[in-house]
């Protein structure tokens, strides 16, 4: 059977086969958040059409504001996996707790953390956003889920992915067996594999990812580096700058082509905007399962240890000699 035949339901029944104490679980989790990527995608793309575009009004947990189709996003998530049986309880951006499901549905072995649609402050000017996800197993007792069980290594994911909405919509995970990419056929509902065993390019384009409007706040080393890139200083040659401003868009490319995404701290904000447990571990896992790197500048991301449920660290993935060489400017700012 040819790749473009093969439906991310088939794909997941097949790597379950070569587990044979596997319950289904584990399957139905990776089903469910494909289900809701889905029912995501169809209002992202009628975005301009019904009343979702702009703001809800409120702010999230994070001071942001928030958008309609982050509500909407979070809430096809939520609803979906929470009558699923498979996960015991949900950590998302939108939240400042963790989500339990309710008394009277069935829980399961499975916690998952969620960023339900990021960039989605692009969405009124029609640029690609995304879901991203991790999945853990529940370390705990009892039917609730602790924070105990959201705070683990991103080591010790079972799973985790993304999806973007773009011209198309792609379904991009891992369970540890390499990073796979399944595009939606929206004539049949399905996604189906695209992308098998996906490899980043080494040594890949030359590519920076880097939103420069915040460089009089960065390190000397951060301000080094990029000058490296720009003017072609190293042995790398000069490199283009690709930026869109939507994490997950940004990553996409690099794992296609190759090159360096970085989200750096600042001088106000030395500890990096981005979220440690619901988009920068789950991205970590893939980056290196198709042979990336991912650091916060200092660590290897899957290694950095959880303290809060919304923590924030930098972020440098991409192709492992330039994420290799930002950590050696940084070390030397």
């Amino acid at each position: 059977m040819s790749d473009s035949m093969v439906t991310v339901e088939q794909f997941i029944a097949e790597q379950e086969r070569e587990h044979p104490d596997a319950t289904g679980a584990f399957t139905d989790v990776l089903l469910q958040m494909s289900l809701a990527a889905k029912i995501i995608a169809r209002s992202v793309n009628k975005a301009g059409l019904v009343d979702i575009l702009g703001a809800a009004g409120t702010d999230n947990v994070h001071g942001e504001e928030v958008q309609k189709l982050d509500e909407y996003a979070n809430d096809v998530i939520v609803e979906i996996l929470g009558k699923g049986g498979s996960v015991c309880g949900i950590a998302s951006e939108e939240s400042e707790r963790l989500i339990l499901i309710p008394e009277g549905y069935e829980t399961g072995p499975y916690v998952i953390s969620i960023d339900p649609l990021d960039g989605s402050s692009n969405i009124d000017v029609n640029i690609s956003v995304g879901t991203i996800f991790s999945i853990h197993r529940k370390r705990s007792t009892g039917r609730d889920v602790q924070e105990s069980d959201v705070m683990q290594l991103g080591s010790e994911q079972c799973a985790a992915g993304y999806v973007q909405y773009g011209s198309s919509t792609m379904l991009v995970f891992t369970t540890g067996a390499g990073a796979h990419g399944f595009t939606l056929d929206p004539s049949i509902g399905e996604f189906l594999l695209s992308h098998p065993n996906m490899k980043m390019p080494r040594p890949g384009k030359r590519i920076y990812s880097i939103n420069e409007g915040y460089a009089p706040k960065w390190s000397d080393g951060q301000r080094r580096l990029v000058e490296r890139f720009r003017n072609g200083e190293g042995e790398e040659g000069s490199f283009s700058a690709r930026y869109v401003g939507s994490m997950v868009a940004d990553f996409h490319r690099t794992l296609l082509r190759g090159g360096i995404f970085m989200y750096p701290g600042t001088v106000d904000a030395p500890g990096g905007k981005l979220r440690l447990l619901y988009e920068v571990a789950p991205l970590a896992f893939v980056c290196e399962q198709a042979g990336g790197q991912a650091s916060d500048g200092r660590h290897r991301v899957l290694d950095i240890e959880p303290t809060e449920l919304h923590q924030r660290i930098p972020a440098f993935m991409g192709s492992p000699e330039l994420v290799e060489l930002a950590e050696r400017y940084l070390a030397e700012g």
